[in-house]
This record gives structure tokens, C-alpha cells and sequence, in this order.
């Protein structure tokens, strides 16, 4: 073996030694949320989260490389049994027929300094791309010797695009439901043992 091979697997084996091998890191659902909005008969905003969800981000350093997660459409909650019990049904999510929403991503961007997750949004059966925004931070170590990351993501879909067509016209003009749903994850996750 010449010399330059030898320093080449030398430089090799350094290299690898010290790269840093991406961390899966998962959610941990009593300190994180997944909320909506949407307009309600032009003039307010009505508020819900769901309570069910799981999901895990995978990063490397400080950079985020993918993540996916899955809602139970059943777990939504708006403090009115009522209206959730009409949000579950064949009108909206037919949480019986499609009980979840998933969202797998595919790639990173960075637009403008801000991070991109770009990945599969599926809801109601059907599924679109969807760029998501993501704010990462950490990592710390917890209390428990663990260690957390904070990933906070903020969009915003039209959820006919996604089938959820129902509503039903005000005697003033308007929809009783706005198309446009905004959508807020903050989230806390643990990093995999």
C-alpha cells in the first residue's frame, strides 16, 4: 500500500469518526399541541385542537432532515360535544371512514432563511403537497437526562381542496364556514434511546 493510500483511508476514517449521525427525536404529546382555526360566519374565528396525536422528527446537528406525524381525526375538540360530534361526521372528516390525518415529508428547502418542510398532507382521503414552515429548538437536556428538541410549524389550507365541501350560505351574504383552515403545531420531542 503506497503512502497516499494510506493517508487517504487515514483522512477517510477521521472524517467518519467525527461526523455526527442523524437523531430521531419523537413527540411527546403532554407538552406539545396541534391546534386550528377557521372563520365562522364571517365574523369570528372558532378555535380546536385534536388531543390524539403521535409523530417524529429526525435531525441532524441542528438541521432538520424529515419528519412525519399522524392525528386522530376522532380526538378534535372545540369545547362544544355538539359541534364536534357534526366536525366527526360524514359533513367533515367522516372520522369513522378516514380516522386519520398524516403528513410525510420528502425533502427540506430553505426559502427566504426559513425552513421548509415540503412533504404528503393527507386528510379526508386525499393527498397534496404541502410546504410546511418549521422553526426548530434545542437540543437541551431535560431534567430527566434526556434530550429535547421544540419544533414549532404554522400554515395554512383550503380544506375544500381536501373534499371537506360542507356549509351552508347566511341570509347576509357569506359561508357559515371559511375554506381556509390555520393550522398550529408546537411541539416538544425526546430523543430516541
Amino acid at each position: 500500500m503506497n503512502t497516499r493510500a494510506i493517508f487517504g483511508t487515514i483522512a477517510t476514517l477521521s472524517l467518519l469518526a467525527t461526523s455526527r449521525a442523524a437523531d430521531t427525536y419523537n413527540i411527546d404529546p403532554m407538552h406539545s399541541s396541534v391546534g386550528f382555526s377557521v372563520q365562522h360566519m364571517v365574523i369570528n374565528k372558532v378555535r380546536g385542537k385534536f388531543s390524539q396525536f403521535t409523530g417524529s422528527v429526525v435531525v441532524d446537528g441542528k438541521a432538520i432532515q424529515s419528519a412525519k406525524g399522524t392525528i386522530q381525526t376522532g380526538s378534535i375538540d372545540t369545547g362544544i360535544a355538539k359541534r364536534d360530534n357534526h366536525l366527526k361526521s360524514p359533513d367533515f372528516f367522516d372520522a369513522t371512514k378516514y380516522p386519520t390525518i398524516t403528513f410525510v415529508s420528502k425533502r427540506v428547502e430553505n426559502k427566504g432563511g426559513d425552513t421548509m418542510l415540503v412533504g404528503d398532507y393527507t386528510m379526508h382521503g386525499v393527498t397534496k403537497e404541502l410546504s410546511l414552515p418549521v422553526t426548530l429548538s434545542g437540543p437541551i437536556k431535560d431534567s430527566w437526562g434526556g434530550e429535547r428538541i421544540g419544533l414549532e410549524a404554522k400554515t395554512k389550507l383550503n380544506r375544500r381542496d381536501y373534499g371537506l365541501t360542507y356549509n351552508q350560505a347566511l341570509e347576509t351574504g357569506g359561508l357559515v364556514v371559511g375554506d381556509d383552515i390555520e393550522i398550529e403545531i408546537n411541539a416538544e420531542a425526546i430523543k430516541a434511546k
